[in-house]
């Protein structure tokens, strides 16, 4: 019976790495929609969530058998709960890498209002983060987790940077206006992504641990 629990653990745990592996690779597609111009690449994008939607219907689903057949215990019942809990985190995460390519596909359009410098650093961050959690997941490693949040702290300073850049262009020329709110859309949007990377990371600790604070 515990060889059959152990089987399903590592697959449940497996399928959510893989999932959030899923949405990491949505963030360099959506930054080429972005950055260079690419709206052909959106649809990409769009195939890609509809993936990580269906990840997320048969891990949760997955998740409940474990709880009804085989009524874990102590740290097996808190992965399952780390993994329930994230599902929604990483599924948000692929639908704001959408809105991205969509608003990039969009801005596309039209000439840039400026070099998306920023944008490019908060993606690249983004792409950093989530492979330093699944890394964290995989090896049980709290410190490294943690590290993620850390790594936050980068994407919103980015982000206000972002923005107060924007509202000196719009202040300067209102002609910028509808483009400028755009790209703060985009921001935003990517900053969210940071968001969800964060809780997924602060759930780490309790699952190894036990412990909800250091």
């Amino acid at each position: 019976m515990r060889d059959a629990l152990e089987t399903d653990l590592k697959a449940v745990l497996n399928g959510a790495l893989n999932m959030l592996g899923t949405v990491e690779r949505m963030l360099p597609i959506a930054g080429e929609v972005l950055l260079h111009a690419r709206p052909e690449r959106l649809e990409e994008v769009k195939a890609i969530d509809r993936e990580v939607d269906a990840q997320e219907v048969r891990l949760e689903a997955e998740c409940l058998r474990i709880i009804a057949l085989h009524q874990p215990v102590a740290r097996d019942l808190r992965l399952v709960a780390l993994i329930l809990k994230s599902l929604s985190d990483i599924e948000r995460m692929g639908d704001y890498a959408v809105h991205v390519a969509e608003d990039g596909a969009e801005l596309a359009q039209q000439p840039p209002l400026k070099r998306y410098v920023n944008l490019a650093r908060m993606l690249a961050r983004l792409g950093e983060m989530s492979a330093n959690l699944r890394t964290a997941i995989a090896d049980r490693d709290v410190s490294r987790a943690e590290a993620t949040l850390t790594m936050d702290d980068e994407v919103d300073d980015l982000y206000e940077q972002i923005q107060r850049e924007l509202v000196t262009y719009m202040l300067e020329d209102p002609r910028h206006i509808s483009k400028a709110l755009m790209l703060m859309r985009v921001g935003r949007s990517l900053e969210r992504i940071g968001d969800h990377l964060e809780n997924v990371a602060e759930r780490v600790r309790y699952w190894v641990t036990g412990q909800r604070e250091a």
